[in-house]
Parts: structure tokens; sequence; C-alpha cells
């Protein structure tokens, strides 16, 4: 690996390296200093190749005599990530499949030499390069800064490329293809997506799309067939996604299959899965009409340097941030557990008192987004005005999917003609009349209200309908992709007015903003210690690929799936114990949790416990919103470690232990300090205690004493 990596040993047998090679600088690492280095596309080879690069990755077309990506490089490891020329994309159109660009004549798919492609010829049946055109990266959709996020530019900055092809002759008069692409400055990040031009006479009926197709070197060479194979070691997600908490759970277009040139594998029956293809799965059997443009999803492309899982982790959320940095927007947030005035004004006056910034009139607080009657609607923007007068933002619960409507409007079942057999049972389709008149009084009642966020339960899921008479789509092939053109539109309203949204989807890249951090709902109905630990681990567990911002935790402040006494903090006053552990684990990792109850605070006490932990994550909360390092996951056996590191902030590192265990604690802490972007010598204080210097060793890690006593917590900044 070219980058100065912790814990790298350098093993030189039988080889003279002299001084001044160690002297060579290394580049920084892209994770710890935010690159500055431009993207650029410039034209090499004599004109006939064209190199979009951001010293991260590289990507090269051969222009001519058709445009195929040639080589596709790590520029971080030096390793190639292509092996072979594929179309640049596919489409169906009206029942004809037309490959987009690609160059024909490579005989052996293991490996791709830079003298072969002189001799590639053009596919005269594929759509043929017209030009290109270089330019700035474009903002997806509007972001409105409402409230606190981390201080990122949108769209991000980077280059765009747009390569446009017309058809073959004597097909598909006046329609034009441009596979474009976006790369962004200082993350080995780029996007690809299609847009598909019909200015002929004719209605087109784009059947379906590939809109990447790569020919990737394979990650491993096995003979037989693994119950399951490992993929290339690259990240790929789209925004087309849905019916998921997790990336590679929402993820509905990935598609790794084996390449049926690639003769020479080692694998007996040829079935390596080493080819990438992304594309819908089912549709969109979309309609283009004379004069309309079809934009496809984006697919995003992360290259890793790396095959540890923090490092991976890591990029992923740069990621995140970098193409949906609503994500760092992360306010403090309670559900209370009445709508009526008098509880929403209580919850209002408490949330204010205590420093939490956002009230949320929560599932079965009779809260309705859907009742548009203007005198209801009055009452709502009457409370949002309050709690705006008080400095809370307002907003509420509204359930979408995993309901029954009525046999006219839910979704139909493909193989019964029937209703039911959906995600989750039963579900309206959202292009049906309800649909329809669903999202339009969303709609109407937030510009109304004026509410600042929408919790959206059983969002979309994926769900296909078979109905013919649904006004939104036209059948089952069309379904899908309308479904989720419906909801992507409404989050991306919501986003460009600056509405919070909390939806248990992977919807970030359409504009949400937080998610479940990962739990399970009835563990809330176990004893109060039994919460503690399995929470935290909750939160160690779902930070591997969230950001802390990216993910919401659960505190039931009264009775939620059962439980009883055993299970409830009700009164808050008489199990305070259990109450500032909850509040101490999710405000130090900077996860917020939903506090669902009547009253944050029932007395004086009370209210100073929980303001200590609100004022506590204000005054780090840079820090704590950073990314989290894995030091020691939560067993219930010794200590349990994690790490904020951001080597932006003038506090590079902020580490949170807790000691679940009923005797006190006296050992050593190794705290893994590389990506603090410290490297000879840190301070480090323990809560507000007077610094101590300590020097790092080779690995970037401090070893420091620890003393704690039975059931506590403790932090360490370092600087």
């Amino acid at each position: 690996m070219a980058m100065k990596m912790p814990s790298m040993l350098v093993t030189l047998i039988g080889l003279f390296v002299t001084d001044a090679a160690f002297a060579e600088p290394k580049p920084p690492d892209w994770l710890i200093t935010r690159g500055t280095t431009p993207v650029t596309a410039v034209t090499t080879n004599g004109g006939k190749d064209l190199v979009l690069s951001n010293g991260l990755i590289s990507r090269t077309f051969r222009l001519g005599p058709n445009v195929a990506t040639i080589a596709y490089d790590n520029l971080m490891t030096g390793a190639s990530i292509l092996r072979g020329v594929k179309p640049e994309a596919a489409v169906e159109i009206d029942g004809c499949k037309f490959d987009i660009g690609g160059l024909v004549g490579q005989a052996e798919y293991a490996y791709l030499r830079p003298e072969w492609v002189d001799s590639f010829t053009a596919d005269a049946n594929a759509f043929q390069f017209a030009d290109y055109q270089v330019g700035k990266t474009q903002a997806r959709f509007s972001w409105n800064r409402k409230r606190s996020s981390d201080d990122l530019p949108w769209p991000p900055p980077g280059a765009s490329l747009k390569l446009r092809f017309r058809p073959p002759a004597d097909r598909l008069p006046g329609v034009t293809v441009a596979v474009c692409y976006e790369m962004y400055e200082g993350i080995p990040l780029l996007a690809k997506w299609l847009e598909i031009r019909n200015d002929g006479p004719k209605t087109l009926r784009l059947d379906t799309f590939i809109n990447e197709i790569l020919a990737v070197v394979e990650y491993e060479s096995l003979v037989g067939e693994p119950p399951q194979w490992e993929h290339p070691n690259i990240h790929i997600e789209s925004d087309y996604a849905f019916g998921g908490d997790a990336p590679q759970i929402a993820d509905k277009t990935t598609y790794w299959v084996p390449d049926p040139r690639y003769a020479t594998q080692v694998n007996y029956v040829l079935k390596t899965p080493v080819m990438l293809e992304c594309r819908p799965p089912l549709g969109p059997d979309a309609i283009i009409e004379p004069g309309q443009t079809f934009q496809s999803f984006r697919t995003f492309e992360l290259v890793h340097d790396s095959t540890e899982r923090e490092r991976k982790g890591l990029a992923v959320r740069r990621m995140y941030r970098t193409i949906a940095p609503w994500v760092t927007e992360n306010p403090i947030l309670m559900h209370v557990r009445h709508a009526d005035p008098k509880s929403v004004r209580l919850a209002v006056d408490q949330c204010a008192e205590v420093g939490f910034e956002m009230v949320i009139m929560t599932f079965g607080s009779g809260f309705n987004m859907e009742n548009t009657d203007p005198t209801y609607m009055d009452q709502i923007k009457e409370l949002v005005d309050y709690a705006h007068s008080k400095g809370i933002e307002l907003g509420g619960y509204s359930l979408l999917a995993s309901r029954r409507i009525s046999d006219e409007h839910d979704v139909i079942n493909p193989q019964t003609g029937k209703t039911g057999g959906a995600i989750f049972g039963n579900s309206p389709c959202l292009c049906s009349e309800w649909g329809r008149r669903y999202f339009q009084r969303l709609r109407t009642f937030v510009e109304h209200t004026g509410i600042d966020i929408i919790e959206h339960d059983g969002s979309y899921p994926g769900d296909a309908c078979a109905s013919t008479s649904h006004p939104g789509h036209r059948g089952l092939a069309d379904s899908q992709w309308r479904q989720w053109q419906v909801i992507a539109d409404f989050y991306r309203w919501c986003r460009g007015r600056g509405v919070y949204l909390n939806v248990p989807d992977w919807y970030f890249l359409t504009g949400s903003t937080k998610s479940a951090m990962g739990y399970r709902e009835v563990n809330w109905s176990l004893p109060r210690e039994r919460q503690i630990i399995l929470g935290r681990q909750n939160i160690f567990d779902g930070t591997w690929w969230k950001a802390p911002s990216m993910g919401w935790m659960f505190v039931p402040l009264t009775e939620y799936q059962g439980g009883g006494a055993a299970a409830t903090l009700e009164p808050l006053s008489h199990h305070l114990d259990a109450y500032e552990a909850h509040l101490a684990q999710n405000f130090t990792s900077g996860v917020q949790a939903c506090y669902r109850g009547p009253r944050l605070y029932d007395t004086e006490e009370t209210k100073t416990v929980v303001k200590k932990w609100v004022d506590f994550y204000k005054a780090h909360r840079a820090i704590l919103d950073s990314d989290i390092i894995h030091v020691r996951r939560p067993d219930g056996r010794d200590i349990d470690c994690i790490l904020h590191v951001n080597p932006r902030l003038n506090t590079k590192g902020l580490a949170v232990v807790h000691n679940p265990l009923s005797h006190a604690v006296t050992k050593e802490l190794t705290l893994p300090l590389y990506y603090t972007g410290l490297t000879d010598a840190v301070t480090i204080s323990e809560r507000n205690n007077k610094p101590r210097r300590y020097e790092l060793d080779r690995g970037y890690n401090a070893t420091l004493p620890l003393e704690m006593p039975p059931n506590a917590t403790t932090w360490f900044v370092i600087e």
C-alpha cells in the first residue's frame, strides 16, 4: 500500500534499501487529510484517450472507434480494477436490446494489455459515440440547511463527464443516450447514470437498462464453487434502494455475475462472479414521449484501499457525508406520548428547559398528518408556532406501507391477482388513487402547519403491483419504478424545505436523515439492566457503516412492548440510575435516542441529570458527531470502549469507556489514535482533569492507566 498505515511491518529480504528511499515523502492518507487535488478530465495518448482522475482513482476511456472504459485504476494501491472491455451501458427499447458504446476484439479476458486496444473495433449494432462534455458536479436536489450540521459543500466538489451516443444507422431516429459520470475530490468515489433523450417522432418504451457493466479483476480464484463468493473490494450502492436498514440489504441494483467471455478463469464451470452489472430488478418499463428525457438511478462506486473492516467502514461513512451531507444533522429529540395540546406544550417546555431540540408526536399519540381539515391543521400550526417560540422544532409520525387500505388501493400480488402477500403482508400501492391523495395530504399538511420533522414509518419497501387500474402505473413491469419515484420525490421535496426525515429504511441518498441504529424492539420490554448493555452493543455494531448521526436509539420512558415494572423507567426519579445510564451511553456515543414518554423529568434531581448529559453532548458536539473507532465491544465481562476521531478539529479524539461490572477495574487502556491524525505525542485528559502527555508507539497507539469504579462511565479528551 502506498500510504502510511498503522502497524505496518515491512520485511526486506535480499534487498539493499538506501536511507534516501526511506526518506521519500508519502502521500497523505485521504481519510485523515482532506484532499484538495482537483478532479481532472484530460486527453492523453495523442487524443485517443480521456482520463478522469482525482489522484485516488482514475478511469480511462478510449474515444474511438467507439467509446469504452479501457482502464479503471486504484491509484492508492497501484492495482487495476479492470481486466477487460465491456459496453459503457445497455438498454432495451421497444423490445430491442442495444449496447451503448464498447469495443470488440479482446480475446483474453483475464487481463487487458494497453497495446491490444488499438486493434479493437466498434460493434456496428451498438450505440455510437457522438461527443462528450466536461463540467462541474450538480446537486441532485436542494438541501435547506435549517439546523446544525457538518460544514460540508453541496454539491460535493468535483467534475462531471457526459458521453453522448447515437443509435446505430436507421434505428431509433432522434434518440440519444448520455452516459454520465461524476467524480469527487478527496475520496475514491464516482457516480454513474444514464439519460435517454427522445427527440424522435414516436413514443418509446424503455423496457430495462444496465447503467454500469464492468469486467472486474476477481477477488478470489477457485477451481470449485464455494457456498459464497468473495466479491471484488469495491463498495457499490445506488439511490434506488428500499426494503432494508443497511446498504447490503436495501441494495437492489448490484449484480455480480459470471463473465461469459472469461474463458481462461480458474473456476472449472466458468462461474466466478467477476462482472458487475447495475440494473433495476424489475422494469422500469418507462414511457418516454417525444421531447422527454428519462434519467436512471445513480450508481455510486467507492474503491477501497484496504480489506481492514474499520478502514472500509470509515470510507463508506465518508461517502455518505460526501453525497448525502444532510445525514450530519443530529438534533436531540423526544417522542411525546400524546398529541393533545397540553401534553405537547409540556414536552416542548421541558425540552427547552434541558436543551433538547426537537419533539416528535409519536406513533399512537393521536397525531394524524392525513387529516387536512383546516381546523385540525390550525391547531397543529399553533403548537408548531409555540414550539418555535421556545426554540424547539416540532413534527410527528405517519405510517405508510405496513397497513391495509382496501382491495381497490392495495398492491396486487402478481402470483394471485389479489391483495396480500406484500412485503408487510398488505400495503397500499403508492400509485393508487389513495397513494396520490396520501402524498398530497402530507404536502398540504407540511405547508400549512410548518412542521419540522416527519417520522415516516413503513416507508415504501419495494412492493411490485400487478394492478392495471391504478392511475400512477400501467401494470406490473413499471410498478416498482413508479412507486419509488413517488417516495423519492416526496423525500427530496422535504429535504428542499428543511423537513427532517426519520425513516426506518435506507433512503439516505434520496433525502432521509436518520434511520434506526439497529435494535430488536421487543428488547425494550426486558429488565432495565439488560436494556443498557444491549443498547451499547446496538450502537457499537450499528456504527460500522453509519456515522453516529445516521442512527437513532430508543429509550422507553413508559412501558413499551410489555415488560411491566421491571422494564419501565417511569417514575423517572425512582429509576434514575438506569435513566442516567441510557442518557450517558447515547450522548457520549453521539447517537440520539427517541425518548418516548409524557415527560423528560419528574423532579428537579431528574432534570439536573438530563441537563448534565445534554450539556456534555453540546460541549463536545463536533467530536461526538464524528466517526467512531471500535475499540472493544460491550460484552458484560470487561470494560467496553469507543473512540471518536476527527483530525480536522482541535479536539482530535474523545474516548468513552464503560465499566458494566459490579467491581472496580484497574488496568491499562490502549487507544488506537492513527485516525486522529496525530503522529508523535498527544495530550489526554480524563473528564476535566489535568491533561497528561503520552508518546505514541509505532502503531500510533497511546497506552494510559485506567481506574474505574463499578458501573461507571468515563471519557478521555485527546488533543
